[in-house]
């Protein structure tokens, strides 16, 4: 498909979302608040569902930019990157292989341990060849003070358990074996709840960090997309240190994972300042409860400019650049 050299405002903008992942309503709900929003800068914006029909739609509508707007596989791991890489079409985000190790959180959390980041310790264990209940009993011999248990590669907390005794390790192995082939267990740290964008237009751009409360439980897939389902402080009010220890991770850990344009990274932070990474979101969510705005409006950056501007670093680079 071939590129127009036109001016940014008469771009033709291909808004991507849906597609069979746990995670597609919220996608679609984002793409139709960023479609909007991009609306206010370009002439043609079209949304577009992730399905068999993408292709043609894409062929007919000769988009100069594609903006994902996808959570979860198969859109945020590298397969929709790749489509549109062969279709030559420039995309705002991550490439394919950044795409693809950080929505793995075990290849993730390899890349965080190779530039020295700060993890929690863990286990990987694949569904093949892993007896639950002798694998439970030494993770809780392990990990006395509990375990979480995630699927390898599912977002938004899907799938996610938290256990201590060795039946309920068990049985949560055995509900993430559903959703994936393998699960990553991890030591349970307590800690707030923090998270950081950043933004890379130019230069790299930490944004402001943010302290997510959940009303009532923990940050899961309920609280993160229903409206005042959690209070977002920005700033968050942690101290100086671990406040600036956040963002120099965060911004870390997208470089050692290749990410571009945009990413947010989660954290939890302990009542002695000690900072652990979590994970890595290369497609940060972009509705109007979403962190990943919130934080660039704090940085005074609206959430019109934000599109624009991801759209506009997009069209400046040709696919299978860096």
């Amino acid at each position: 498909m071939e590129h127009s050299h036109t001016a940014p405002s008469s771009l033709r903008i291909g808004v991507i979302c849906g597609g069979a992942s746990a995670e597609a309503g919220v996608s679609r709900k984002s793409a139709r608040e960023v479609a909007q929003a991009l609306r206010a800068s370009f002439a043609e914006v079209h949304e577009f569902e992730l399905d068999g029909q993408l292709y043609q739609g894409l062929a007919q509508f000769r988009p100069d930019v594609v903006f994902p707007v996808l959570h979860g596989p198969p859109g945020e791991d590298g397969t929709l990157q790749g489509f549109l890489e062969v279709l030559g079409l420039p995309y705002v985000g991550s490439s394919v292989c950044a795409s693809a190790c950080a929505m793995n959180k075990y290849v993730a959390k390899q890349l965080y341990r190779a530039v020295g980041l700060p993890v929690a310790r863990d286990l990987l264990l694949p569904r093949l060849g892993t007896d639950a209940r002798q694998a439970a009993q030494r993770l809780f011999e392990q990990f006395p003070s509990g375990v979480v248990v995630k699927p390898v590669d599912q977002g938004s907390a899907i799938g996610v358990s938290f256990a201590t005794q060795p039946a309920d390790i068990e049985e949560a192995l055995r509900n993430c074996y559903g959703v994936s082939s393998a699960a990553l267990v991890e030591e349970r740290i307590s800690g707030r709840e923090i998270t950081a964008g950043v933004l890379e237009l130019d230069a790299m751009l930490p944004l402001p960090v943010i302290e997510v409360r959940p009303i009532g439980g923990w940050y899961d897939f309920e609280h993160r997309y229903a409206v005042g389902g959690s209070e977002h402080v920005i700033p968050a009010p942690i101290d100086a240190q671990a406040y600036a220890a956040v963002q120099d991770i965060a911004m870390r850990a997208h470089a050692a994972l290749g990410c571009r344009d945009l990413s947010r990274s989660d954290f939890l932070v302990g009542e002695d300042g000690a900072v652990t990474l979590l994970e890595t979101n290369t497609l940060p969510g972009m509705t109007a409860t979403s962190l990943y705005p919130d934080a660039a409006r704090a940085a005074g950056i609206s959430f019109e400019q934000l599109v624009r501007d991801l759209a506009l670093k997009a069209y400046g680079r040709r696919p299978g650049t860096p």
